[in-house]
């Protein structure tokens, strides 16, 4: 069995499953750490679920809580190795690794990208080192299946010693779920992965497409952070750089705190004033603001959609995946009427990162790979 641990912002998800049945043990969260109502929710199989406070709220008690769990089950010795969701792998990583001392260093080494995740990430890294010591421990990047992204698809069209002195270029992100989406959608098809080509789309409060042909990400839609691209639901998504230095000057502000509207008060809940959340929304469209924000979620995403066809030439289909692409069938359906000229097949795939996680550390721990 394989543990996978994704350590955020405010949680830490984590699951117990075994990689080649599939089969789910243990699934659940840590909570709301670092405040006083942090709790530990989990469910055992498809039955007991229960909730537990925390003695302390911060990521050391969450982590021993978790370990506890495991031993409380009688699962903690058939644990094979701990898999850890990593934001960030700037150039350094393009597939998942054992991760040992040198392979920590370089992982700190690309926090100030993702400031607000990598140092979380790397804590529950050595968190989990020191809790158990024997187990191999793997990261997995979001960022490691965009790096076969040819130049002309990751640079900016900046004065090119900013990408060579200071890294500027588009990373991209949510590759775990798509390499598993079009993994799963070539099986489907019954086609071989690296004769097929797919358009990608993870659409969750966080949204991006990627063109993929071969197994390949050749183009994706985030860049140098998870902001650019589609319309998501907090994120602004593309926009003119100069808006940023507009709103500096009309609203007395710093550009820190323009960024931080442009990722966290924008997208469809800055757009309708109502929620990010787009069942929400979809229950609301007798609003007119409300609609309006739907239709430029759609639109947006369907011309992305469209350009990727560019890069990949034919497209075996194209994948909904996350939260809003799996469950909104209306925002499906208002893409694909966009699309209709196109005649694209279009595919629904739950995505399951943790699976995918779990895989190639089992993988890496047996030396398959």
């Amino acid at each position: 069995m394989i543990l996978v641990l994704n350590c955020g912002s405010s949680s830490i998800k984590f699951q117990l499953l075994e990689p080649k049945s599939e089969r789910l043990s243990i699934k659940g969260v840590a909570e709301n750490l670092q405040t006083p109502q942090a709790s530990l929710h989990f469910s055992i199989g498809d039955e007991m679920r229960a909730e537990e406070q925390l003695p302390s709220s911060d990521y050391a008690s969450a982590i021993e809580m978790i370990a506890r769990l495991l031993d409380r089950v009688g699962l903690s010795e058939r644990v094979l190795a701990i898999g850890h969701r990593v934001v960030h792998g700037g150039r350094v990583f393009n597939q998942s690794v054992k991760v040992d001392q040198d392979v920590l260093d370089k992982i700190k080494e690309c926090n100030h990208l993702a400031p607000m995740h990598n140092p979380l990430n790397v804590l529950g890294i050595e968190l989990m080192q020191r809790k158990f010591p024997r187990l191999t421990q793997v990261a997995a990047f979001d960022t490691a299946f965009h790096q076969t992204l040819p130049p002309h698809a990751y640079l900016y069209a900046l004065p090119y010693e900013y990408y060579t002195k200071y890294g500027i270029r588009r990373f991209g992100f949510h590759g775990i779920s798509h390499r598993f989406v079009t993994m799963e959608a070539a099986k489907k098809l019954g086609k071989r992965l690296e004769k097929s080509s797919w358009i990608s789309a993870h659409l969750g409060n966080g949204c991006s497409i990627c063109a993929v042909k071969g197994g390949k990400s050749i183009d994706t839609s985030m860049g140098f952070t998870p902001l650019e691209g589609l319309v998501m639901g907090q994120r602004s998504g593309d926009i003119d750089p100069s808006v940023v230095a507009f709103l500096v000057d009309k609203l007395h502000l710093d550009v820190g705190s323009v960024i931080s509207i442009l990722n966290g008060s924008s997208g469809l809940l800055g757009l309708s004033e109502l929620s990010e959340n787009m069942q929400i929304l979809l229950s609301h469209r007798d609003s007119p603001q409300v609609q309006a924000s739907i239709d430029l979620f759609c639109y947006r995403l369907a011309k992305y959609i469209a350009s990727y066809i560019i890069p990949l030439q034919s497209v075996d289909g194209v994948i909904f995946t996350g939260g809003i692409g799996e469950n909104a069938a209306p925002v499906r359906e208002m893409v694909l009427r966009y699309l209709e000229p196109l005649n694209l097949r279009a595919l629904v795939i739950p995505t399951n990162e943790e699976l995918l996680i779990a895989q190639d550390a089992e993988m890496l721990v047996k030396g398959e790979r």
